[in-house]
């Protein structure tokens, strides 16, 4: 048995139990910004292997790929004192799913899409919760002159503030969550409106091309977010150097 931890000595460690590699690194980058060291794995083992190895202290597990399995394993379902506190994320809303995952332990849960300011509000209630005192938080991503602050849902470009819509603070974060990385056009569309979200063909074109022009990026020379013809969209920060920061 896992020796108790019942307070934080140092930077809190959060397992991500996520297969999806969007997924992740949008919930990776929005953990981030408070003083969390996080750490992703693939699968049940990895999971398991990791909990042994480097003793989380909270983990957010995606229920889709666990089914519950995991909980129990974590040791959710019982009054020990090392039990792991769980924040569940889900792509399915009906009742039925939330009371199952309540129900095998969880102690809160997310029905993806989410943004990551509740992500990160949740998470921190639960830490303040189970070991007594609030994590730091820093709520500003910095990508060279770009400023997102997840949240209060101020983007800033050179100073000047930008004021977008709710989808495209959002389209703008899931980008830079994922700098460097394709996006096609479905796993934004499954990111920010579902998978049972039915959108016109176009929905995401319509959306990037109005907050490049917010950002005043040019589709030609972007800086900001570059078109891969036939494929979808990628986040490029014009220098290498500028990768996302908190």
């Amino acid at each position: 048995m896992l020796a108790p931890v019942r307070h934080l000595d140092t930077a809190a460690r959060v397992l991500l139990l996520i297969d999806q590699p969007v997924l992740a690194e949008y919930v990776n980058l929005a953990l981030q910004h408070a003083t969390y060291l996080t750490r992703v794995a693939e699968t049940r083992e990895g999971a398991l292997e990791a909990i042994q190895s480097w003793r989380p202290q909270l983990a957010v597990i995606d229920m889709d790929i666990t089914n519950g399995e995991l909980l129990a394993q974590l040791g959710t379902t019982t009054a020990r004192a090392d039990r792991i506190p769980v924040i569940a994320l889900t792509r399915r809303g009906d009742l039925q799913t939330k009371l199952a995952a309540f129900d095998a332990g969880v102690d809160d849960i997310l029905t993806v899409p989410f943004s990551p300011e509740e992500l990160v509000a949740r998470l921190l209630a639960i830490m303040r919760r189970t070991y007594g005192r609030a994590v730091a938080f820093t709520p500003v991503l910095r990508i060279g002159e770009l400023e997102i602050d997840i949240l209060h849902r101020r983007v800033v470009a050179g100073g000047s503030e930008l004021h977008l819509t709710s989808v495209e603070q959002s389209l703008l974060y899931v980008l830079a969550a994922n700098a460097g990385r394709l996006l096609t056009r479905d796993d934004i569309l499954d990111h920010l409106w579902g998978v049972d979200y039915v959108a016109e063909s176009n929905v995401v074109d319509r959306h990037i091309r109005n907050l490049r022009v917010k950002l005043q990026d040019s589709h030609r020379r972007p800086r900001y977010i570059a078109t891969v013809p036939g494929r979808g969209y990628r986040f490029v920060p014009t220098d290498p150097q500028d990768m996302p920061s908190v």
